[in-house]
């Protein structure tokens, strides 16, 4: 199967991880993306096969494929003005459609719709998407054991917090660092916090989760979809931080069973090779209609 992958971001965020992830465990992938940008960078240095995105070379690989797969709102518009082989789209943002006439008319163009969680699947629908052109593709990561795994109960270590937010996170008398370097963050973290107004899903807190770092995410979005609360971490509520982060600071051994618990959790629904799984299980289905 010649799939061709389209993205358009500069940085390398959770998205174009998860796209690097699939298309190296794809055969016969090529991948469109803007030259300079992160992930042009380290699908060269992968070997894989990446090409600046232009809208000319978009049409042209386009009808040498057998499907087309958009991985962000702008590479399904370029693709959906490309035309060629089926299209397939990333949907991973919970925020509603857009209802203007150009988006309108971009979202009847694609085939098959791969939501990032059951939330943002509802989105789609909300939008007029009949559910048989959406199936739902969790993110996955890497679970390796080199990765940072619990500490011992009776070593809790310095309770290092570690957060990624879109708004601060600040409590008064802990001091919480701002990740810019997620997993080498997380080598080193004893509580990870995702606060945001608004998530698809999170793929940072299932990082966290993989490496045995109990989470503390807003109950926003897909994020109580993987978090489950109580067990791999705590859910909060809007001006809920300071508490949950008093408790499994003054709770370590609690905290690390809630990490032992996540680890296992992502190794039993949240590995690439089951993203990579679902989403060829998707391809084969809208290929077979």
């Amino acid at each position: 199967m010649k799939t061709l992958h389209v993205d358009t971001g500069r940085e390398m965020r959770g998205g174009q991880w998860q796209v690097l992830y699939l298309v190296e465990r794809l055969s016969d992938a090529v991948l469109l993306v803007p030259e300079g940008s992160g992930l042009f960078a380290e699908a060269r240095e992968k070997g894989l096969d990446a090409r600046p995105l232009s809208l000319a070379t978009l049409m042209r690989a386009a009808r040498q494929a057998d499907l087309v797969h958009a991985h962000d709102a702008r590479a399904h518009t370029l693709a959906a003005l490309a035309g060629g082989a089926p299209l397939v789209v990333s949907r991973r943002v919970g925020f509603p459609v857009k209802t203007s006439q150009v988006s309108r008319w971009k979202y009847k163009r694609a085939n098959l719709y791969l939501a990032v969680s059951k939330f943002t699947a509802s989105k789609l629908v909300e939008a007029g998407i009949p559910e048989s052109r959406i199936r739902v593709v969790y993110d996955g990561v890497p679970v390796s054991s080199l990765q940072k795994l619990p500490q011992a109960p009776g070593n809790p270590g310095p309770g290092r917090v570690v957060a990624l937010a879109s708004k601060p996170a600040e409590v008064p008398g802990i001091p919480i660092h701002l990740s810019t370097n997620l997993w080498q963050d997380l080598s080193t973290a004893s509580v990870f916090v995702y606060q945001s107004d608004m998530e698809g899903l999170g793929s940072a807190a299932l990082a966290a989760m993989a490496c045995g770092v109990p989470v503390i995410a807003s109950r926003v979005g897909g994020l109580p979809e993987i978090v489950v609360h109580e067990r791999t971490g705590l859910l909060m509520e809007i001006g809920g931080l300071g508490g949950a982060l008093r408790r499994l600071l003054d709770d370590p051994a609690a905290a690390i069973e809630m990490g032992v618990r996540g680890r296992e959790r992502v190794i039993e629904k949240f590995t690439v090779d089951a993203m990579v799984a679902a989403t060829r299980h998707a391809y084969g289905e809208m290929l077979s209609c």
